[in-house]
């Protein structure tokens, strides 16, 4: 079912709640990486150029008593916002009372306002309450009251049931998407529910427990499911392979053999492997097929499964990447990671879809990230939806 998206709604002289993403990186008041702010700016300039006013909601960090508040102020956001969008934004240091109703009863059409930190509700006369996070219904239905329309532009926290997406979406008329959120469902719920095929999902990260159900959910949708990461171990081991000190998650050892059994030749697994004495980027390092030889740990994918990857990967009409192929951030086991990303920006015919934070920050890392369909802003939410579980922030959303 599609779903209604900002462009469907009249915003004129509208007081628009926005849900954003703008949980940055903030150290000493000094935002360290605006990307989620330069995300959610196609949908905030459509709204002020449609004549709406746009009043901003969002989390920023994890707020659990009273001292967390002042060094996770929205306030250094609001600042950034305003240079971004190049005109004054206001900032308002309260998420409810007078001060912020007077604010946004103030508010010309095209104007922008960004209220303090929603999780500021999660801590109240020192107690940590989560009226916020725990979806308060009072409070959802108190955001909701201070807007005509609402907008979710917020997939990153799409998996989660909170007051200020969830709550405001539940005492509201209407619900509408943001472009970001919509990009989101078109491209990762379209890859999940409707892909193209051939379809190849490449999985890869330490465990094989982050990501059971993803696994055994595009098992039954892929053509193609290739392994990669420190989980790949975990697999060896339940085919009775040898894997020296690598990673290994004994508990599911078992559920690794249900899985190889269900798969068959869908699943694939690298076949040569990066290996060093220790857990260090200067350790002396060899490549070994199969088998991991004992007094070693198995650190990236090496060239062999490098090459049978891009083998499957080249007729992919569709492809998912979550999680690395290696230890990424070590240069000596980055490059499975790399060279994948670098595969997947040449895959012109191909819808290529890539979420998690390392395989996002690898194809930043070579450039290639303009050469690739979709990169998801959300980290658990992509991987729920990947695992084809119903988001509650996306299901809040009214259909068209």
């Amino acid at each position: 079912m599609a779903k209604l998206t900002v462009s469907d709604l009249d915003l004129k002289g509208k007081k628009v709640l926005m849900r954003v993403d703008f949980n940055v990186p903030i150290k000493d008041g000094v935002i360290g990486n605006d990307n989620r702010i330069v995300a959610a700016l196609p949908t905030i300039k459509y709204v002020i150029e449609h004549g709406g006013k746009a009043i901003l909601l969002s989390h920023l960090g994890r707020v659990k008593k009273e001292d967390d508040k002042p060094g996770l102020s929205m306030r250094p956001v609001a600042e950034r916002l305003s240079n971004l969008l190049n005109k004054p934004v206001t900032f308002v240091p309260t998420t409810e009372g007078q001060q912020l109703e007077d604010a946004i009863n103030g508010l010309s059409d095209g104007d922008v306002l960004v209220m303090e930190n929603t999780r500021y509700e999660d801590v109240k006369n020192g107690e940590y309450v989560k009226r916020e996070s725990g979806n308060d219904p009072e409070l959802g239905k108190y955001w909701a009251s201070l807007g005509d329309v609402f907008v979710n532009d917020a997939f990153g926290t799409a998996h989660r049931s909170h007051a200020s997406n969830v709550g405001i979406a539940s005492n509201m008329a209407q619900t509408a998407a943001g472009f970001l959120m919509e990009k989101e469902i078109k491209f990762i719920g379209g890859a999940v529910d409707n892909p193209e095929h051939p379809f190849v999902a490449i999985l890869g990260g330490a465990k094989v427990s982050d990501k059971i159900g993803v696994i055994d959910n595009l098992l039954s949708k892929a053509d193609k499911v290739l392994i990669g990461g420190g989980m790949t171990y975990t697999f060896y081991a339940a085919k009775g392979m040898k894997i020296g000190n690598s990673l290994v998650e004994k508990d599911k050892i078992d559920l690794a053999k249900e899985i190889l059994d269900k798969a068959g030749d869908k699943l694939v697994l690298p076949v040569d492997s990066v290996v060093a004495e220790k857990f260090d980027n200067d350790a002396a390092h060899k490549t070994v097929d199969g088998d991991i030889p004992d007094g070693y740990m198995a650190l990236d994918i090496g060239p062999k499964s490098i090459k049978e990857f891009e083998d499957v990967l080249k007729t992919a009409k569709t492809v998912v990447w979550n999680g690395p192929m290696g230890v990424f951030e070590m240069s000596n086991y980055a490059e499975g990671t790399l060279e994948i990303g670098k595969f997947l920006g040449t895959l012109s015919d191909a819808k290529t879809i890539v979420g998690g934070g390392d395989s996002t920050a690898a194809v930043q890392q070579l450039g290639v990230a303009d050469k690739l369909s979709h990169i998801s802003t959300g980290g658990g939410a992509s991987l729920e939806y990947l695992e084809g579980k119903t988001l509650p922030g996306i299901a809040a959303i009214s259909d068209k």
